[in-house]
Parts: structure tokens; C-alpha cells; sequence
């Protein structure tokens, strides 16, 4: 248990570093993307649309790479595979640490471009198998909470120091921390690989020619291409269970809309009441102290009383509720009263996984598991800057139809509350126990 813990502990300071980079440079990458392609304005249609459509081809990136980057980490291992995308996620970075000029800004968009389709969200993804491998279910929906809360407590040092440094010294130290993460994680995280962990070698979802069975000696290995999971493996996986189908459904919802806040929320909130990027700072910041202190502490002790089921609806209704009070501001304090929504909000996304870690059953089907709902997350994004970055756009611009600069928040609003009347059918639906899914798959 010791070893379990210290495992988690060197997972936990991992993510921290690794989402520390990432979120030091959100409140500043919007002006750097202003200053490049449009200077001296607070509206930019570009800018919105270029960055929907980096959106997309990441989401589109993703939606192929998290199955695969989650099945191959059931077989090589999750350290093995985070030191890819921790890595690829420096060089756009330090093309920004360089300089921010218009030349520099197209380098960086194009490669940060390719390096998030397997970068975005594959940490996060890795991060929540490495847990499963180690935490029983019945402490699984708080272990997820807590690196949830992690991942917080990143975005409010970042968010922090963004507040305190300049643009160029922002990038820079986000070089350096990005680098620094890589690095601890080789030498510190232990290898988690879950054949070694449980001593089990039949994949849930493979047909009768490519089981492994075990004789005693070392199970026979599987040639790489088998390992790639199918379309017929994912959707079989969504059959699996009817809880974690409609959890498949609640992450395609629930990302459409987070999907459609990236894409349009700081634009909104730049041309409504021309916020800067100490405004956004500030905002971000109260933001993930709220959500920080929920994750680490609130959400633990709802757990058990309520359980992830509730609190997944919970979430969902109050993030719903946020996203209307955004489209409908009337001035620049309600955006900063809206975060104090943030304490129930952060209940959704490690509820939702929780649920399905739970359905995905043996432990070296964590990653397929986590995997897929990340890769339906990712259809999500595709999706989303699709439709809400010309919404937001065009309701910004002075050829709306109507006067409503909060429009495309208000359709993110429905979106999410399509996510919540799903997530309540997740409670009635029949649960599936650990050793229920195992001798189902045994019986594949």
C-alpha cells in the first residue's frame, strides 16, 4: 500500500509540472494571437477562426490517437507512453520563448498544431489508467477527484505567475517547467504496466486467436499491430455495459460544450468588456483556487454519501447554469461571480471518469477504457469550434441578426443541459461490478 501511494504521490507532482506549462501561457496566448494577426484591435475574426479550425484538427488528431495511445499503454506500459506527448508538447513552447513575432506565431500554430494530436489530453488520460491500476474502486471516484485537483492547483500557480511575468519570461519558464516534468517522470515514476500489476494477460476485448494465454511460463506476445484497437473493439467496448455507453455520451456532450467555452468564451469576453490578460488571469485564478479546494477537499467526502452518479449530474447542472450567466453578463463582475459556480462545477469530468473506469472492469482494460471516452471526448472537439467559432463570430461582428453577443454561450448552455438529462440516466441504468465484466470477458 505504501509503494501504491508513493507511486501516486510521483504521478501527482507529474501532472502538476506538466499541466503547470501548459497553463501558464493561457491567459497570454490570447493577446500574443491578437498582436500577431490583428495588432491594435480587441476583435478579430482570424483569430477566431484559425484558432477554431486548430481546434478541430486537433480534436480530429485525438479522436485516432487517444484508443490507440490508451490500448498501447495496457501492453508497454503508462510511463512508457507519457514520455511521448510530455515531450512533444515542449517544442511549441520554445518556439514562443523565442520570440512572438507574426513569422514565429505560424510556426508555433503549426506545430503545436501536430504535437497536440497526440499531446492533448493523452497525459490526462494516462494519468487516470495509471490510478486504476493502483486504487480500488471503491476509492477510485476520490483518487480522480484528487488529481483533478492536482491539475487545479497547476492552473492556479501558473495562472499566478502568468499574472506576475511577462509574455516572453512566460513562455520561457513553460519551456523549462515542460522540460523539468519529463525529466522527473523518468527518473522517479514507476513503471506501471498492468499485466505486472495483477498477473493477468487476456485483453477484454480481443477474439478467440488473439488471447494470450498463461502456461507457467511468460505469456506469449502479441505482434504490434494487433494491439491497435478496431472500430469493432470500441464499439464492442460501448456495448459492454449500458452505464458506460451512456457515460460515452454524457463526455461527448460535456466536451461539445468545453469545446464551444475554448473557442468562444475569451473572444466573448474580450470584445464585451475588452478583457486583457490580467483580466483573464485574475479570472482564471479565482477560478481554480475554487476548484482546488473542491477537488482536494469537498468532493471527497460527497463521494461516499452521494455517490459519482449524482455528482456527475450535480456538476453538469451547475456548469449549465455558469454558462448562462455568462451569455447574459451585463457587466465585467458577473464573469468573476460566475466562478464561485466553479466549486460544484469541477464535480463532472472525474465523476465521469470514475464511472467508466469502473465499467471498463480488469485493470488491462484501464487504458482502452480511459482511451476511448477520451477519444469520444476528442470527436467532441472536432465538432465544437465548428460550430460555435463562426456562432461566435458572426454574433460579435456587427452582421448579427439579432443583438445577442452571448449567443453562442447561451447554445452551449443547451448543450450542457443535453449532458445532464443524459447523465441521469446513468444512475438507472444496470450497474456492472468489476468481476461481473471480468467473466463476461473471459467468456469472449
Amino acid at each position: 500500500m505504501e509503494k501504491k501511494l508513493t507511486a501516486s504521490s510521483h504521478l501527482f507532482v507529474t501532472v502538476f509540472l506538466s499541466g503547470f506549462a501548459t497553463f501558464i501561457v493561457i491567459p497570454a496566448i490570447t493577446d500574443v494571437t491578437m498582436f500577431a494577426l490583428c495588432p491594435g484591435t480587441d476583435e478579430c475574426s482570424l483569430a477566431i477562426y484559425l484558432s477554431g479550425l486548430q481546434q478541430a484538427m486537433i480534436g480530429l488528431g485525438t479522436a485516432l490517437m487517444m484508443p490507440l495511445i490508451g490500448n498501447l499503454s495496457d501492453q508497454y506500459g503508462r510511463k512508457a507512453l507519457l514520455t511521448l506527448p510530455m515531450t512533444l508538447s515542449i517544442i511549441p513552447l520554445a518556439i514562443l520563448a523565442c520570440s512572438r513575432t507574426t513569422n514565429y506565431y505560424y510556426a508555433y500554430y503549426a506545430l503545436r498544431t501536430l504535437t497536440a494530436m497526440i499531446c492533448e489530453g493523452s497525459i490526462n488520460c494516462l494519468a487516470l489508467a495509471y490510478l486504476a491500476d493502483n486504487i480500488s474502486d471503491s476509492q477510485r471516484a476520490s483518487a480522480f477527484g484528487i488529481l483533478s485537483g492536482v491539475s487545479s492547483g497547476a492552473f492556479v500557480c501558473g495562472t499566478l505567475a502568468a499574472r506576475f511575468l511577462s509574455t516572453g519570461s512566460t513562455f520561457q519558464v513553460a519551456t523549462f517547467v515542460s522540460m523539468l516534468a519529463v525529466v522527473y517522470m523518468r527518473i522517479f515514476l514507476e513503471e506501471s504496466i498492468p499485466d505486472q500489476v495483477d498477473g493477468m494477460t487476456q485483453p477484454i476485448l480481443k477474439e478467440g486467436e488473439d488471447v494470450i494465454q498463461k502456461d507457467g511460463n511468460a505469456p506469449r506476445k502479441m505482434p504490434v499491430y494487433k494491439k491497435i484497437p478496431s472500430v469493432g473493439d470500441i464499439i464492442s467496448l460501448l456495448k459492454s455495459s449500458p452505464s458506460f455507453s451512456q457515460a460515452a455520451v454524457v463526455a461527448f456532450f460535456n466536451s461539445l460544450a468545453e469545446g464551444g467555452m475554448i473557442s468562444s468564451l475569451m473572444y466573448y469576453l474580450k470584445a464585451r468588456f475588452h478583457f486583457n490578460k490580467n483580466q483573464f488571469a485574475d479570472l482564471m485564478l479565482i477560478a481554480g483556487i475554487i476548484s482546488t479546494i473542491s477537488q482536494l477537499f469537498l468532493m471527497p467526502l460527497l463521494v461516499s454519501p452521494l455517490g459519482d452518479g449524482k455528482l456527475l449530474s450535480i456538476g453538469l447542472l451547475v456548469s449549465c447554469a455558469n454558462a448562462i450567466l455568462y451569455s447574459i453578463a451585463w457587466s465585467d463582475w458577473v464573469p468573476y461571480a460566475a466562478t464561485a459556480l466553479s466549486i460544484m462545477m469541477v464535480f463532472a469530468p472525474p465523476s465521469l471518469r470514475s464511472i467508466a473506469s469502473k465499467q471498463a472492469g480488469a485493470r488491462e482494460q484501464q487504458g482502452k477504457a480511459q482511451g476511448c471516452i477520451s477519444g469520444i471526448s476528442s470527436l467532441a472537439n472536432i465538432i465544437a469550434p465548428l460550430v460555435f467559432s463562426p456562432l461566435t463570430a458572426l454574433f460579435l461582428s456587427e452582421d448579427a441578426p439579432f443583438h445577442f453577443p452571448g449567443f453562442s454561450i447561451i447554445c452551449i448552455a443547451i448543450t450542457l443541459m443535453i449532458a445532464f438529462i443524459q447523465s441521469l440516466m446513468i444512475g438507472s441504468a444496470p450497474s456492472t461490478s468489476s468481476d461481473k465484466n471480468s467473466s463476461n470477458c473471459m467468456e469472449v
